[in-house]
């Protein structure tokens, strides 16, 4: 089974976490490739990221993408994240577990910032 887990910082503001979470749902409307998707954080909110692969493999899950849903490669994106995935692929090694560029390495993101520039 694919399956895709988005991976946030995480806040004590409860508010910004659900706004992840809600990026997340919408996304699951959208037609593509992953038999799962959901939602994991580095810190503050829970599932936290060895958790939320857990449950993805207890699941069934076979193929695991990580999405860090991080705008620049900081500490974070190079260290923390895949040291995370570090310590729960090693118990895992039948299960394929890849991670993404980081959101802020799209291609698309000149575009992105140019149309909220806009919509002021």
């Amino acid at each position: 089974m694919k399956y895709l887990l988005v991976i946030a910082h995480g806040s004590r503001r409860m508010a910004s976490n659900d706004e992840v979470r809600d990026v997340v749902r919408q996304f699951e409307l959208q037609e593509h490739d992953f038999d799962r998707v959901a939602t994991a954080f580095l810190e503050l909110d829970k599932p936290d990221i060895p958790q939320g692969l857990i449950t993805a493999i207890e699941q069934g899950a076979t193929d695991i993408v990580i999405v860090p849903y991080f705008l620049s490669a900081g500490r974070h994106v190079s260290e923390d994240i895949p040291a995370e995935v570090a310590s729960v692929r090693k118990d895992y090694p039948n299960v394929m577990i890849k991670i993404a560029p980081y959101l802020g390495a799209s291609d698309r993101m000149p575009e992105i910032l140019l149309t909220q520039a806009n919509e002021v």
